[in-house]
């Protein structure tokens, strides 16, 4: 968490990162989130894993648009501004619901429309989910106040007293990574 609360840039990275499959079907790494995004068609920025790895650890924090939106773009269409640090973008659902024109147009006709006109259509939207066998969907603020964390944190495994040794390829690629920045 950052110093207001809101998750890091780094925090929200390493929960896609672990939420979402890569090519062999096994959670993201940088090495495979770097190729993921070699692999994208068309333009795009190249981050080596090692960029990937300093971002999903908070060594550095300030990407430029273009890693970010490749980022995104090889995690599966994630809207890039959940990794900004605001609340609201905290929001996976909402932001990609939010892609649909539609929703923004829903969104424009209630700005400015009084409270009581919001809630009677919010009221008639849960109704008509409801009829349509859709889960409900609880406002954000009360889903925070049940779930302390957030849902795509993955927990820490315990930590036990001893550090796995290395294979002689995870060294030999540890030893690679190290050397790459120098």
């Amino acid at each position: 968490m950052t110093l207001s609360g809101r998750p890091s840039l780094a925090e929200k990275l390493k929960a896609l990162m672990a939420s979402r499959r890569d090519a062999k079907g096994r959670a993201h790494t940088s090495r495979s989130l770097s190729a993921a995004i070699d692999a994208l068609p068309g333009d795009h920025a190249s981050v080596s894993h090692a960029a990937v790895n300093k971002l999903a650890n908070g060594t550095q924090d300030n990407p430029t648009v273009h890693t970010i939106v490749a980022l995104c773009r090889a995690l599966g269409g994630v809207p890039p501004a959940h990794l900004l640090p605001h609340d609201a973008y905290s929001d996976l659902a909402a932001l990609k619901a939010f892609e649909d024109p539609r929703a923004r147009h829903v969104l424009a006709l209630l700005n400015g429309m009084p409270d009581s006109a919001v809630d009677d259509v919010v009221a008639h939207l849960e109704r008509r989910r409801a009829e349509l066998g859709l889960d409900p969907v609880r406002p954000r603020h009360e889903a925070a106040e049940e779930e302390p964390s957030s849902p795509e944190v993955p927990e820490e495994a315990p930590k036990s007293g001893r550090r796995r040794r290395r294979s002689s390829i995870e060294a030999a690629e540890y030893a690679a990574d190290s050397l790459e920045g120098l």
